[in-house]
Parts: structure tokens; sequence; C-alpha cells
């Protein structure tokens, strides 16, 4: 600790604003804990009739995804997915340039082929198990890139990438998404043996 930050009496000068390096950490949510805290450690009233929660803006991205029609031809979990990369491309563009070799464009990537895959799965048709193994294949690549997905999206929230509001729905969509898969592979593996049982 250098002197110029004591005063006169050997006394502690505490900056009354510190300079953020790391990006955003605190949401405003917890703005408005600190300040209670505050005001209770010092024994001062502290009116939160009068001051609601800050409650974060509303999400413009979220907003513009929900908008975009969905096919009535795709599954579920396709559309899902297509949702999540919409929103996870939206968030992206904003995100500062630093971030785009390490973070947004392994964002971009996963969710891209999240979509692809799925596609791919749905082309092929459970007629013999070689593509029963295939079709099987692509729908645990998709869960595991999804997994990762939300994996990089989670680092590039501690790094200031995305805001925590977007960090926490993309990983509702994910959690979504995977939920999903997940059923359309079971249904797949019982309709497989329906079909077996047949012959």
């Amino acid at each position: 600790m250098t002197l110029s930050r004591l005063s006169r009496n050997k006394r502690l000068r505490v900056p009354k604003l510190v300079k953020n390096e790391a990006g955003p950490i605190n949401t405003m949510d917890d703005l408005f804990a600190m300040k209670q805290a505050c005001a209770t450690a010092e024994n001062k009233k502290f009116k939160s009739d009068l001051q609601p929660p800050l409650t974060e803006k509303t999400d413009a991205e979220l907003q513009s995804v929900l908008k975009i029609p969905t096919d009535a031809s795709d599954l579920i979990v396709i559309t899902k997915a297509k949702k999540l990369g919409a929103y996870v491309l939206a968030v992206t563009q904003k995100s500062p340039a630093k971030f785009r070799g390490v973070f947004i464009v392994r964002l971009q990537n996963f969710c891209l082929d999240i979509v692809a895959d799925f596609l791919a799965t749905n082309f092929i048709r459970m007629d013999c198990t070689e593509n029963k193994i295939r079709r099987e294949n692509l729908q645990i690549d998709a869960i595991v890139k999804l997994k990762m997905l939300g994996y990089v999206a989670m680092l590039a929230q501690n790094a200031g990438c995305i805001l925590m509001r977007q960090y926490k729905q993309i990983s509702l969509q994910i959690g979504e998404t995977v939920n999903l898969a997940m059923a359309w592979k079971k249904s797949d593996d019982e309709k497989y043996k329906e079909k077996q049982n047949k012959f």
C-alpha cells in the first residue's frame, strides 16, 4: 500500500468508487441487496416499499426471437434449437470484439451444429439397425454440443462477454432443448422396439 493512500492521521482513505476491471459482476438485484445490507449494518431504516428491487431491463433479443414464426413441419425440438441459435446470435452481436475469437465464434458454431445434427437425424429413417444407430449417434452428438454450449456460455458470462440475464435465458433454453432431445431419443427407442417385435 502506498503512502499516498494514507492521510496525515494515518487513516486509510477508502475510495468511494472502485473501478471494475473484470466486467459486470453483480446483477441489479445484488446491488439492491447490498444497499439493504449496508442500511441494516448502519442501523438506518431501509424503505423497501419506496425503493423496489432494481430490475434488469427487458431482454430485447429474446423479444425479437419470440417473434420469429415457427415452421409447422418441424419437430418441437428442432424449433427450440433454432430459437436458441437465433437468441445466441442476437446476443453475441453486441458482445465486445475482444471476445470474438474466444467465445462468440464457439457459441455460434455450437448452435449451428446442433440444428444441423437435429435436421440430419430427422432425415434418417429407422428402417434398419444401422440407420437406428446413426440416428441415435446424431442425437447424442447434439445433446453433448448443447451441454458444451452451456459450459462455454457460463465462461462467457464470467468473462463479461454476455450478461447474467442472457446467460440465464440461454441456460433455460438449453435445458428445454436437452429434455426434448432426450424424449425424442426415448420415443425412437420405443418405436424401434415395437417394429422389431412385429417381425
